[in-house]
C-alpha cells in the first residue's frame, strides 16, 4: 500500500518539489475569492504584524466555526493574563473577516502559511510562539512537525476526528504516528473522538467536551433585530441556516409546499458562504420565487418569498427572529453545523440526517424533543409545517431546546484547567494588588 511508505521526510520532500507551483495556485484561488490578494504574502510565511515582547500563544483554527469556537477561550486567556499576546491563524477569507471584527485587544490574525517547508520556517522564525494550540483536526504535517522540532509545546484542543478521517490517517501509519505524538496533549470533544486519536498513536488524550457549546449565544444588533421582527410580524416564517449547495433548492421546494397552507410565508435563508449570494438569488428567482437580498439592502416587501441573508455575523439576529431553524450541512454531505447556537436562542430545530460533526449535541436535542431529522424537502416542509400550525408544539420544542443547551456546557473551564500548567501565572486579583500596595 502506497500510504504505508509515506514518512514525514518523504512528505517534506514532495512539498519542496511542488513548491514552485504555490504562487500560481494561490493566485488562482484569489481569482475565485478564496484568498485575500492583499495578504497573500502571509500564506508564504511573510508576517504583516510585528511580534511583541512577552509570552505568545499561537492558536490555529481552520475556518469560521473553529475560529468562533475559540473566541471565549481567547477572552479568558487575555483577561486572566494582561500582557499576553494571542496570534490566531486560519486559512479562509471568511474567517479572517470575522476575526477582524471580533478578536479582543491583545489578539490578532494572520493567515496560516501553506504547508511548504520554506513558508513554515519563515512563519516560525518570525513568530517564535511559546505555545501552540491547534483547534479540532486540521493537521498540516510540515507545520506540526516543524513546530514540535523547535520544542514549542503543542496541544490539540476541541479535537475531533471522524471515523472516515481516522480511517484515512490509518492508511498513513508512518506519517500519522509522528503527527499524533507531536502533541503534548489532545483534548477531545467526545469519547469517540478520543478513542480514534488513541488508535492513531496519540498520547495523553482527555475529553473535556466541545468548546462550541460553551460560547455565549451569537451577538445581535438590537436595531437590526427590531427591524427584521417588524418586517416579518404577522407572517409565518422560518429559517434555513448555514446552507450548502443543494440545500437552498430543498428550502425553496419546502417553501413552495408550505406556502400552499401558510399564506404570506417568508423563508429566511442564510447560506454558509455568503459569497454565493448572487448564484443563490438567481437559482431561487428561476424557480419563480421573489427574493430580497440583505447584502444589497433590499427590504422585505409584501411580495417577498425568500429573504436571502447573504451576510456575515448575523446568525444571532436570524435565530432570534426565526423561532424555527433548519441547520444546513446536514441534508448535503457536510456532516452538519452547530445546532447549539440555535438551541441557546430558543429555536425548534430541524436537520437533515447527517449531523456527524455534532452527533452528541444533535442526539441530546433529539432525545429532548427539540430536534427533528428529515431526509428531503417534503419531509422538511412537513416538519416545519407542524410547528407553524401548532403554537403549543412549537413552544414545547423551543423550551426543550433552551433547556438542553444548558446541559451541554463546561468544556471551556475544563480546557482552561488543562492549559493552566503550560501558561504564565495569572495576574493577582485587583484586591490583592491593592492590599499589597
Amino acid at each position: 500500500m502506497l500510504g504505508a511508505i509515506i514518512t514525514p521526510g518523504l512528505y517534506r520532500t514532495a512539498t519542496c518539489i511542488a513548491g514552485p507551483l504555490a504562487p500560481g495556485l494561490l493566485a488562482r484561488r484569489a481569482r475565485r475569492g478564496k484568498e485575500d490578494p492583499a495578504r497573500q504574502a502571509e500564506r508564504l510565511g511573510h508576517a504583516s504584524h510585528r511580534r511583541g515582547n512577552g509570552f505568545l500563544v499561537w492558536i490555529h483554527a481552520a475556518s469560521v466555526g473553529e475560529s468562533l469556537s475559540v473566541l471565549p477561550l481567547i477572552g479568558r486567556l487575555l483577561d486572566d493574563r494582561p500582557g499576553l499576546q494571542v496570534l490566531v491563524t486560519s486559512g479562509t477569507v471568511t474567517s479572517a473577516q470575522l476575526l477582524a471584527e471580533r478578536l479582543p485587544e491583545g489578539a490578532f490574525h494572520q493567515y496560516a502559511p501553506i504547508d511548504r517547508p520554506d513558508a513554515v520556517c519563515r512563519f516560525l522564525d518570525h513568530w517564535r510562539p511559546d505555545i501552540a494550540l491547534w483547534i479540532e483536526s486540521e493537521l498540516w504535517p510540515n507545520l506540526v512537525l516543524a513546530t514540535a522540532a523547535r520544542n514549542i509545546p503543542m496541544l490539540l484542543i476541541n479535537a475531533r476526528i471522524s471515523a472516515r478521517s481516522a480511517a484515512r490517517w490509518q492508511r498513513l501509519p508512518r506519517l500519522a504516528g509522528p503527527l499524533m505524538r507531536a502533541f503534548a496533549a489532545i483534548l477531545a470533544q467526545s469519547e469517540a473522538d478520543a478513542a480514534r486519536f488513541r488508535a492513531l498513536g496519540a498520547r495523553d488524550v482527555a475529553m473535556p467536551g466541545n468548546l462550541k457549546f460553551d460560547g455565549p449565544p451569537p451577538a445581535v444588533d438590537a436595531a437590526a433585530l427590531a427591524a427584521l421582527n417588524d418586517a416579518v410580524r404577522g407572517r409565518p416564517h422560518w429559517l434555513a441556516a448555514s446552507t450548502h449547495p443543494g440545500e437552498e433548492a430543498a428550502a425553496a421546494e419546502a417553501h413552495a409546499l408550505l406556502a400552499r397552507d401558510h399564506p404570506g410565508l417568508i423563508t429566511l435563508l442564510c447560506p454558509r458562504h455568503p459569497a454565493r449570494g448572487t448564484e443563490i438569488a438567481a437559482e431561487l428567482t428561476a424557480r419563480g420565487l421573489t427574493v430580497s437580498r440583505r447584502s444589497t439592502g433590499e427590504a422585505i416587501s409584501p411580495a417577498t418569498d425568500i429573504y436571502l441573508a447573504d451576510t456575515l455575523g448575523e446568525m444571532g439576529m436570524l435565530y432570534r427572529a426565526a423561532g424555527i431553524a433548519f441547520i444546513g450541512g446536514s441534508l448535503s454531505p457536510h456532516a452538519g453545523h452547530n445546532p447549539v447556537e440555535a438551541a441557546q436562542l430558543r429555536c425548534a430545530i430541524v436537520t437533515g440526517p447527517d449531523m456527524r460533526n455534532f452527533d452528541d449535541a444533535a442526539g441530546a436535542l433529539e432525545k429532548a424533543g427539540a430536534l427533528q431529522r428529515v431526509t428531503n424537502a417534503r419531509d422538511m416542509a412537513t416538519a416545519v409545517g407542524r410547528l407553524l400550525d401548532d403554537p403549543t408544539k412549537l413552544g414545547t420544542a423551543q423550551d426543550a431546546a433552551l433547556a438542553c443547551a444548558g446541559t451541554l456546557t463546561g468544556a471551556l473551564a475544563r480546557t482552561l484547567d488543562a492549559l493552566e500548567p503550560r501558561l504564565p501565572a495569572k495576574a493577582p486579583p485587583a484586591e490583592a494588588n491593592h492590599a499589597g500596595a
